[in-house]
């Protein structure tokens, strides 16, 4: 029998992991080469998985409902046709050796935990002699390497966890709700260190936690985390109170994560659209014939490209100490989803070889699958800039969070008629009614300087104020 491990596949950079909602196929049942076998949800998207191989489901190890890690093995495809084998699902299979996380899982907690800041090369415990699992082996089966990552960092014995999962499973729910509970935890007389005489303690002893008060919440940055304690609030007679969606949970950390990363700074530039608007009107009869709706997006989309083909500083990423320059351009655009309530970014791939007709096919394919929620793997992932609308809700301009690992992020006002100063065809300045918008660029000043803002935003408007009119 040759088995091959089937993973939770990532859907997205920012994707840590995802809930399989659904097998589509059963043990002892066939499957063909990229035939669906089982569904996933996660923050960015809701997908069927495809089978890597041929052969016969032999094992589950993920039920339904489960939510686990990327790169966590979900089930085994016997290719050689094997009899199935029985097997336990386990909603927290540890993630395969060769398919590891950014970060290296430490080794299992033993009698006298190593220093938080020493994290090891996972090493595989020993067997006893008598055939009995050691104390290390039993942690290393009731917990995943991001657990024992985080007991480690806060000097936590997970024999002290109790786990809500599957056999007892310690989650990463149950070690940071018991890091809370310790942290948030009165302090006694035995347990205050000695202070001199006559001195009072700095720091007043934190009160219990409430009951349903929220607590730390790790945020994954550059490979580290960082923990962010999430303030109780009050609530009230008459108050509604609601879990957040996965969604929310997911943008959350992702905008906590960008804003403690990067130094976001935003310039704004004032654009005129007036030739736009007129060139659109006379290009919709065009695109109407092939069944394209033409809007200002596919525009701007063209000024964008040429502006980072100019600053390719501002198409690139930072990994570290180094500036990674892409040589794609893929260009990342929002698009709000369950009644505005939430934000996915689908990217249009190689968009600097698209043209205008182009853009405007696939952004629209884009926004569309995003609202069906049918986007697939690729449709996510490797956006290199992003590009947000918020004056498609009458906004005048926005300051957005830069959607991470890129280096800076374009919001689009509101397009709308204002009393400006021109000039007549004799060269003096009269007031006029032009269709203006504001655009503002956020970038991370790591990399991206003011001056450099201020010239890329500068060709972003020469560009739209005079484009070409032979263009499709």
């Amino acid at each position: 029998m040759s088995k091959v491990d089937v993973i939770m596949p990532q859907m997205g950079e920012s994707i840590a992991e995802g809930t399989l909602t659904r097998w589509i196929k059963q043990i002892g049942e066939t499957v063909e080469r990229d035939e669906d076998l089982f569904e996933i949800s996660t923050d960015k998207v809701d997908a069927d998985i495809p089978s890597p191989v041929a052969g016969t489901l032999v094992e589950i190890l993920v039920e339904e409902g489960a939510t686990v890690e990327v790169n966590t093995v979900v089930a085994r495809i016997d290719t050689e046709g094997g009899a199935a084998e029985p097997s336990e699902p386990q909603a927290d299979a540890a993630p395969v050796e060769e398919s590891a996380p950014e970060v290296a899982p430490v080794a299992a907690a033993a009698e006298s935990p190593a220093p938080p800041a020493q994290p090891a090369t996972p090493v595989a415990p020993a067997a006893s002699s008598e055939g009995t699992e050691t104390r290390e082996e039993r942690i290393q089966g009731k917990s995943t390497p991001l657990v024992r990552k985080i007991a480690a960092e806060h000097d936590v014995d997970l024999a002290d966890v109790t786990g809500s999962g599957i056999a007892g499973r310690v989650t990463r729910d149950d070690i940071l709700a018991h890091i809370d509970t310790r942290a948030t935890a009165p302090v006694t007389a035995a347990d205050a260190p000695a202070l001199p005489s006559g001195s009072a303690p700095a720091i007043a002893p934190a009160a219990p936690a409430a009951a349903g008060q929220p607590g730390m919440m790790q945020v994954p940055i550059h490979g580290a985390t960082l923990d962010i304690r999430i303030p109780s609030v009050p609530i009230r007679e008459g108050d509604t109170v609601e879990e957040m969606s996965r969604v929310r949970l997911r943008t959350m950390e992702h905008m906590l994560m960008s804003r403690r990363v990067s130094a976001h700074v935003t310039s704004v530039n004032e654009i005129d659209f007036e030739h736009i608007v007129r060139l659109r009107k006379k290009l919709k009869p065009k695109f109407a014939e092939q069944g394209v709706k033409l809007t200002y997006g596919p525009f701007i989309m063209k000024a964008v490209i040429e502006a980072l083909r100019e600053y390719p500083i501002v198409n690139a990423s930072v990994d570290g100490t180094r500036i990674v320059y892409h040589r794609d351009i893929n260009l990342g655009i929002a698009v709000a989803v369950a009644d505005g309530k939430e934000l996915i970014v689908p990217v249009l791939k190689n968009a600097d070889q698209l043209s205008l007709m182009g853009l405007t096919t696939g952004a629209n394919d884009l926004a569309e699958k995003a609202r069906t929620k049918t986007l697939d793997f690729d449709d996510i992932q490797g956006g290199s800039f992003t590009i947000t609308n918020v004056g498609v809700f009458g906004n005048q301009f926005g300051m957005p969070i830069i959607n991470q690992p890129q280096v800076a992020i374009l919001g689009t006002g509101v397009i709308e008629k204002r009393p400006v100063v021109v000039q007549d065809t004799m060269g003096n300045d009269v007031v006029g009614i032009r269709h203006m918008s504001y655009f503002g660029l956020s970038y991370d000043h790591r990399v991206v300087d003011g001056a450099i803002a201020a010239f890329w935003l500068n060709k972003v408007k020469d560009v739209l104020e005079n484009f070409p009119e032979d263009v499709m």
